[in-house]
This record gives structure tokens, sequence and C-alpha cells, in this order.
């Protein structure tokens, strides 16, 4: 099985998000708590359309839950 690596330096961002210019240029343009500031400094830094993912803590195990909003 192929491992695809996003970031190389992950343990510098461990319970963060990154901002990257796309799934190719894996440079973190900036990171931070909260995702959609991470986006715009993204945008503001020129990126139109950045890449914005979640670094997992090591050893901390994720648990996420899918929500149904209806309308």
């Amino acid at each position: 099985m192929n491992q695809h690596v996003l970031i190389n330096d992950s343990e510098t961002y461990s319970g963060q998000y990154v901002a990257t210019k796309s799934f190719v240029d894996k440079e973190v343009i900036c990171h931070g708590d909260d995702p959609v500031k991470v986006s715009t400094e993204a945008k503001e830094k020129g990126i139109d359309d950045p890449v914005v993912f979640y670094i997992p803590q090591r050893d901390v195990i994720q648990i996420y839950q899918s929500l149904a909003i209806s309308q």
C-alpha cells in the first residue's frame, strides 16, 4: 500500500489546522486552531483555493461524527 504524506513535519503542527497551496505543493502557508481563520489568512497571502486540514495530536484517538442538517 502506498503511503501519502500531506506534510513532512507534522509533529510541528500537532493539534492544529494547516493550509497548503495544494495537495502537490506541501509547503505550509499558515496554521492555527481555527480552520476558518487559517483559510482566510491563506487567502490573504494570495492562495485562491488553499487546502486546509487538521493534524491530529500523536497518540490521541480522534472520533468524528457526521451530522445531518435538515432544511
